[in-house]
């Protein structure tokens, strides 16, 4: 899209609803219950969200185009992450209070910016270390007093387990954003977008024969909500981008922290810790600022492209 087509309001828009939306998805699976197994989640939560999205891409005459692909590999390698990153995700969701869930999930961007410079070899510079550090260190603010219920046992030993499969899953969904890194180069957002929930739905089938939970109707009609909240907030989340700048409607994926704590204190009873509330304004703020050191950067190697003349 040109820039001049860009409509920043309208992106925040979508991006704000995606956030909530994505928060209802949460919900729904913190709703279904402790007791069903990650593999079988991530199963629903792919697999329906593939409804909403066939649909939107059929609406915009993309979906036969979308099937085509120009790294087959690529978009498996992205899946296996990204579905290995929902199961730690979705376990730890269920056995955390959900804005210490939500809060620790902010790690994973920081974590990309240090994978990008080992693995991409891109140009990560003291501004940036300095925020992904101290952005690490507001995450073990959120997690130490949950890991170290290790010794505990019962509900102490759960939330411990449970902080771990968030960092996990931070960590792995940090290598699936570099993986992405490299698909947006040949490959639609489209294509990407239908191959991750059509391998996130194959690879969670392989977790059936180390047992799934038979499900009441009340824990079925939750996870297919799951699934559908998914893969409309995919939809969501593509308009925001499509209508503004990265830079621009990134920042407010942070309101999820909000609106996930005033939604765990009325359903779940879950009271914000001080060490959540310190942790997630220090994680957040490291964030935030890679993202303006990001857009910054962005303005200077445009600048940079303007100022050279053609050929050099």
């Amino acid at each position: 899209m040109a820039a001049d087509a860009l409509n920043p309001l309208r992106g925040i828009m979508f991006k704000v609803t995606s956030v909530v939306v994505f928060v209802m998805m949460q919900t729904c699976i913190k709703s279904a219950g402790p007791d069903i197994p990650a593999g079988q989640i991530t199963f629903y939560r792919s697999a329906f969200a593939l409804v909403p999205i066939m649909v939107y891409l059929a609406f915009q005459g993309e979906l036969r185009g979308a099937f085509h692909t120009n790294s087959l590999t690529g978009h498996v390698k992205r899946g296996f992450l990204g579905i290995l990153s929902m199961v730690f995700g979705f376990y730890g969701l269920v056995h955390l209070p959900m804005p210490d869930a939500i809060a620790i999930g902010y790690s994973s961007p920081l974590l990309a910016v240090v994978f990008a410079a080992i693995f991409l070899k891109e140009t990560v510079r003291i501004y940036r270390w300095s925020a992904v550090m101290v952005g690490m260190v507001g995450v073990v603010i959120i997690s130490w007093p949950k890991l170290t219920m290790f010794e505990q046992g019962g509900m102490g030993s759960e939330q411990a387990m449970g902080a771990a499969s968030v960092i996990l899953s931070a960590v792995l969904a940090g290598f699936a954003m570099i993986q992405t890194r490299q698909l947006v180069r040949t490959e639609k957002t489209a294509t990407i977008v239908l191959y991750f929930s059509l391998s996130g739905a194959l690879f969670s089938l392989l977790s059936l024969p180390f047992g799934w939970a038979e499900l009441t109707m009340p824990e079925k009609l939750f996870l297919i909500g799951s699934g559908f909240c998914g893969g409309v907030g995919q939809i969501l989340l593509t308009e925001s981008y499509r209508n503004a700048d990265v830079s621009t409607v990134a920042p407010f994926e942070y309101t999820s922290i909000l609106l996930g704590i005033c939604i765990a204190y009325v359903l779940f009873g879950d009271v914000p810790t001080a060490a959540m509330l310190v942790g997630t304004a220090i994680t957040v703020s490291a964030g935030i600022f890679i993202i303006y050191r990001e857009h910054q950067l962005g303005l200077e190697r445009k600048a940079a492209r303007k100022a050279s003349p053609p050929g050099a």
